[in-house]
């Protein structure tokens, strides 16, 4: 699964806000797990079916689920048998299996009879009890049933949406990570895997999709037409898919399978960059897992509308997308847009491999799937886009976890999940970023190639099983003949950062000795007694050479050839913070402008997080600000100028400070868009175009008047003039118009909403009303966002665009409109998504607020995000009151 955001663009959000905010998350039932130590939690190789963790009896297990359902559209409701071939290992009278919102008709078992349902709403479970207990042995469980579709993403669920024809309707699945349990009664948790045969009944004329391929077809006549799909391999719940609607289809062969793209009726053309990257990757991916792709179709399916929690959903041969994160237009689609296609498709193709074809056991080792698909979205972006210098974003992944690593709310990338929420709110910055950036870490350690042995044979031993960490640990292990074990668990299995201090460096014979301590950055908890890591360190002599070590024991040494000034963490692969003592960092940052990019990145992001946090002045990151170069690589640019952005918005509250610092900022970034020009040039590098977007987004953030003017201008010109608005400009344009409208200028972007009937347009357009930085505007928001007008699935978008300028005044809002907002909101992501709200603030008191209604509202166990949220409010309040005033004084001195 593709959480919302990109990792850059987390990192970037992150840089800019100075804190966490909350991600999505999910709230479904509370039901707890059963009481038996979980394997992957403790690291204990080998998943069986007596070690994992379940929330279900053990006593029984299915191998093939036979589906047939009818969907109604218009009703939103849908009825199914499911025919379930299951073995009971203990006799047993009572079959216990999962559903929720699900009201069953006749359960039954030929030569046995019917059973008595019992239905458990809040464990999301069904009880079957029969006459008397079944007897070790196969069975098959016949269940007649209906079912809701609903109108968030979970389960089976409807997207409407407009087209010059008018109103149309599709339905989709989304069942990860616990709702399939919403859609077929079911042992709906990873380890219990299971063959399916999917039958469905349809209006004639429309396209269904699903896992596997349609095996026949009839026409019942009445408008109905009955298909009959492949039996599916061996595979998990959560990877079920179904899609029904107006859809076209577009393939090519490639990697052993066809390759397809599936979109609403005329988007096709939007999907060719998408389509011709998955034909691409899949050989690629064949290669380096070593494993050929099982299924005989590969398709990607585009759907209008918006999840709070996901982007994309790596269901087995049927991905699922919303339309932004994979279609193009040429209307409005950027280059960031078209990196993040791609970056996605990458995501969700990696783990038709890690999580589909091999599968975590139980949800403490989700990291397996998600943290391993990011980095091989990283892996494959370097191979086919060099250009797009993706080892830089990976930079900007890490920032984002340790961010949130480095509070007291984190937790280890290994959890134990207990609940349905738990698991839910798994899907988080840890899950997926730290894992990105510990296994981009032992991967250099060990070498590329081999751990790409070591990957091959693990796919090759528990291909169409579940494993725990500890088995990709052996493999890469036995792969390498280099021990990773101990260090991979020092990362997973216990939170936080690593420090590590120069503690010493000395030069004799043209080589220098670096000596290093290991402690634990922190911004919030730094009394605390530190963890001890075993760290893989690289360092590089600038003009000289690079040599490794690994600290152990809370100490180490490296000699290293040349005595110019030393970076540690050379090229960036390491999980931890370098602080250098005042005198080391001056020389390194005297000579900024000669460091490869990605170290200049990497320094950029040690100086400011360090400042931030209290381990050296703020305002060295400010000095290096002056160092960097005009050419330096867009991305180091980019990060430049969000990071002033983020600055800018600690001084909310505080307009003179705010205006003395808006025009170092602006002076600073002018001659940058002036460079690159808000008009693109031939043969321009892709980035530049990324940095001129940003460029005029931050300015424009800034309030720079020329860039607001500028803007206006084009926005205006535009209703006569469509040119003056290019489609790679226009977001960034229009954005820069909201966040500075007057109540006209809202309103005509709201008619332009209402007046589009392309989706991806108009949802653009709606959720630019959300920017507003008047609260009149942003209030009218908020009120917009409750009425049916900008659909079903954009509500909660809207409400979260408006919290990031105004988030006292949302939560607030928010909270007294409860019921209403939860409605908006998928059911997975409940347990967060008001609590976030709150996270961007600088009030002490909003802390408090988030932490009341949590008591108020969740589960002792789901609060996790809330503490997350509260901590990082408490963490900006800290800022303002302690670093800020530093940052107020050098600006007076060098502004």
């Amino acid at each position: 699964m593709r959480r919302l955001m990109s990792s850059a663009a987390v990192a970037v959000m992150l840089f800019a806000a100075g804190s966490v905010s909350a991600a999505p998350a999910a709230k479904a039932a509370a039901a707890k797990a059963k009481p038996v130590a979980s394997a992957a939690a403790a690291g204990t190789p080998g998943a069986t079916f007596a070690s994992v963790t379940s929330q279900l009896p053990r006593n029984v297990r299915p191998s093939h689920y036979d589906l047939a359902f009818t969907p109604d559209l218009d009703k939103l409701t849908f009825t199914a048998q499911v025919k379930i071939a299951i073995e009971v290992v203990e006799p047993t009278a009572t079959v216990t299996l999962q559903a929720a919102d699900l009201t069953f008709d006749k359960v039954s078992i030929a030569g046995v009879g019917q059973a008595k349902v019992k239905v458990d709403a809040d464990a999301q479970t069904a009880s079957f009890t029969f006459d008397k207990p079944l007897a070790k042995g196969k069975y098959v469980l016949a269940i007649d049933y209906a079912g809701k579709i609903y109108k968030q993403a979970a389960g089976l669920f409807a997207l409407d949406y407009e087209t010059e024809a008018g109103k149309k309707r599709a339905i989709y699945t989304q069942f990860e990570n616990s709702d399939a349990r919403r859609f077929i009664p079911s042992w709906d948790e990873p380890f219990y895997k299971a063959t399916y045969s999917v039958e469905a009944t349809i209006p004639t004329g429309q396209m269904a999709l699903n896992n596997m391929p349609i095996a026949s077809s009839k026409d019942l006549g009445n408008g109905k037409t009955v298909v009959k799909f492949a039996t599916s391999p061996k595979m998990s719940t959560y990877l079920l898919f179904f899609g029904l609607g107006d859809f076209d289809r577009a393939s090519v062969k490639a990697g052993g399978a066809d390759v397809g793209v599936v979109t609403k009726k005329g988007d096709i053309p939007k999907a060719q960059f998408a389509l011709k990257s998955a034909a691409e990757i899949l050989p690629w991916y064949n290669d380096y897992f070593g494993t050929p792709y099982p299924l005989p179709v590969l398709d990607n399916i585009a759907a209008p509308g918006r999840s709070q929690f996901f982007s994309a959903m790596e269901n087995w041969g049927a991905i699922f997308y919303f339309e932004y994160a994979l279609l193009l237009d040429p209307k409005i689609s950027t280059e960031t847009d078209k990196q993040n296609v791609f970056t996605t498709v990458a995501h969700e193709m990696a783990h038709q491999w890690f999580g589909d074809l091999v599968t975590m056991a139980w949800w403490d080792d989700l990291w397996l799937n998600e943290g391993f698909a990011s980095w091989m979205e990283g892996r494959a972006t370097e191979h086919f886009h060099p250009e797009w210098n993706g080892a830089l974003e990976a930079v900007g992944g890490r920032e984002a976890a340790m961010s949130v690593d480095s509070l007291a709310t984190t937790h280890p990338v290994v959890q134990h999940v207990a609940t349905v929420e738990q698991a839910s709110q798994a899907f988080d910055t840890i899950t997926y970023q730290k894992g990105e950036a510990v296994i981009r870490m032992l991967e250099s350690y060990v070498g590329h190639d081999a751990w790409r042995d070591g990957v091959r044979a693990y796919m090759k031993k528990h291909n169409h099983g579940n494993t725990v960490s500890d088995d990709l640990w052996s493999a890469v292990e036995a792969s390498a003949k280099k021990p990773i074990k101990a260090i991979a668990h020092d990362f997973t299995l216990q939170p936080g950062v690593p420090l590590i201090t120069v503690t010493g460096a000395t030069c004799a014979a043209g080589k220098t000795t670096l000596t290093f301590t290991q402690g634990e950055f922190s911004r919030d908890h730094q009394d605390k007694k530190p963890l001890a890591w075993r760290v893989p360190v690289t360092v590089k002599a600038l003009g000289g050479g690079e040599a490794k070590t690994l600290v152990v024991g809370g100490k180490g040494s490296v000699t290293v050839a040349g005595c110019g000034p030393v970076v540690v963490n050379a090229g960036q692969a390491g999980y931890f913070r370098t602080q250098y003592g005042p005198e080391r960092f001056g020389k390194i940052a005297a000579n900024f402008a000669k460091l490869p990019a990605i170290d200049q990145l990497g320094l950029m992001t040690d100086s400011w997080s360090m400042g931030l946090a209290g381990y050296q002045p703020a305002t060295d990151f400010l000095d290096i600000s002056k160092m960097v170069p005009a050419d330096a690589d867009p991305l180091v640019l980019s990060r430049m100028a969000g990071t002033f952005l983020g600055i800018d918005g600690y001084y909310e509250g505080q307009p003179a400070e705010r205006a003395a610092f808006r025009k170092f900022a602006i002076a600073r970034l002018r001659p940058l868009l002036a460079k690159v020009g808000w008009t693109a040039k031939p043969g321009e590098a892709d980035n530049i175009a990324i940095l001129r977007n940003d460029l005029i987004g931050v300015l424009g953030g800034l309030g720079d008047p020329d860039v607001v003017a500028e803007a206006t201008r084009r926005f205006n010109a535009s209703k006569t003039d469509p040119s003056a608005l290019p489609g790679p400009l226009r977001r960034t344009i229009t954005s820069v118009v909201a966040k500075h409208a007057d109540a006209a200028t809202w309103d005509a972007i709201r008619a332009q909403a209402q007046a589009e009937k392309t989706p991806l347009i108009r949802n653009q357009l709606y959720s630019l009303l959300a920017s507003a930085e008047d609260e009149t505007l942003a209030q009218k928001a908020l009120d917009l966002a409750l009425t049916p007008e900008p659909g079903e699935t954009l509500s909660s978008s809207m409400i979260s665009g408006v919290a990031r300028n105004h988030p006292d005044m949302t939560f607030d809002w928010a909270v007294a409109h409860k019921d209403a907002v939860n409605e908006k909101v998928d059911s997975s992501s409940r347990t967060r998504f008001i609590p976030g709200l709150g996270a961007s603030s600088s009030n002490p008191a909003m802390a408090d607020k988030i932490k009341a209604y949590a008591a108020a509202n969740l589960a002792e166990g789901s609060r996790k995000e809330a503490e997350k949220a509260a901590a990082g409010v408490l963490n900006r309040a800290k800022i303002r009151q302690q670093r800020l005033p530093a940052i107020t004084a050098w600006v007076a001195k060098n502004g």
